[in-house]
């Protein structure tokens, strides 16, 4: 039967080559439009579902993102891992642009997002110490190692506001916060991927210093835009590779993140809310 995997795609990833049976999804959620169709099409034995994280022709700032109808409609198509991929500046000399880092940490610093599927008559508090699965992160690490792509494992990605860039004296704090990259993009999506029990693990394209670099040029657009094109090609070479080494079988913690994470009585939930996030409770209501 084989796998279904998850592609979220930020600036400059918007499609996958090599899918066949390709088809178009579009999904209405209870919390409203996705950023795009879904692609889906076979690689393999497996199912890859893609998804544009800013629309297609990128027109979606990451402030409008809807990332509840983005991580739902994954479910909906029975994604069980996602392989996020995003730009970001490097926060430290030996993150070099053009390299990749698979961070495994998470710090927000975004403003007022939408974090949550849950509320309206039910509370849960999923773990969120470790945000990334493990064995996910394990295997994109490997695969970009065996194919000779600079990777880095491990690290922590601070996810800024935006759409504007940091002030340099943001740079520089966060700099002696001890962060690696930085981004716009990861949060909510890893904190959503973890309630709804999806493998989630992140390919961060480093395409420049940020702007806290004293002998580099301040980050500008076309400059992000020319690193970030060898990235890709990298990234997706990393995924291909990738697909075949995940396992059929889940024995992260993600798969059952929310079994002991549900604090409200099952007879107390509001039964429209039931029906909303079925596809993420059902299987805990029975």
């Amino acid at each position: 039967m084989g796998k279904v995997i998850g592609i979220i795609g930020g600036s400059g990833l918007y499609e996958m080559e090599g899918l066949e049976g390709v088809e178009e999804v579009r999904i209405s959620t209870p919390f409203g439009e996705p950023s795009d169709a879904f692609i889906k099409g076979r690689f393999g034995e497996n199912t890859l579902v893609f998804l544009p994280r800013h629309g297609r022709g990128h027109r979606i700032s990451p402030s409008e993102i809807n990332f509840r109808a983005n991580i739902y409609g994954m479910k909906l198509l029975g994604v069980e891992w996602i392989i996020s991929v995003s730009a970001v500046g490097s926060m430290k000399e030996e993150i070099r642009p053009g390299e990749i880092v698979v961070p495994d940490q998470f710090f927000d610093r975004t403003k007022g997002r939408p974090s949550t599927f849950f509320g309206n008559g039910v509370v849960a508090h999923v773990g969120l110490a470790d945000p990334v699965c493990p064995e996910l992160s394990r295997v994109l690490f490997e695969t970009g190692k065996d194919l000779g792509i600079p990777i880095h494992r491990g690290g922590t990605y601070i996810c800024i506001e935006g759409p504007q860039f940091s002030t340099r004296a943001e740079s520089m704090i966060y700099r002696k916060w001890g962060v690696d990259v930085i981004g716009m993009t990861n949060l909510p999506e890893a904190r959503l991927a973890r309630e709804a029990e999806i493998c989630y693990a992140t390919l961060a394209l480093a395409t420049d210093y940020d702007c806290w670099h004293e002998t580099e040029e301040d980050v500008t657009v076309e400059a992000i835009l020319e690193t970030l094109n060898r990235n890709v090609s990298n990234a997706k070479a990393i995924i291909k590779g990738a697909v075949e080494r995940i396992g059929e079988e889940r024995k992260c913690l993600c798969s059952t993140a929310l079994r002991d994470a549900i604090v409200t009585s099952k007879d107390l939930i509001p039964e429209e809310t039931k029906k909303i996030l079925e596809p993420i409770l059902g299987k805990y209501m029975a």
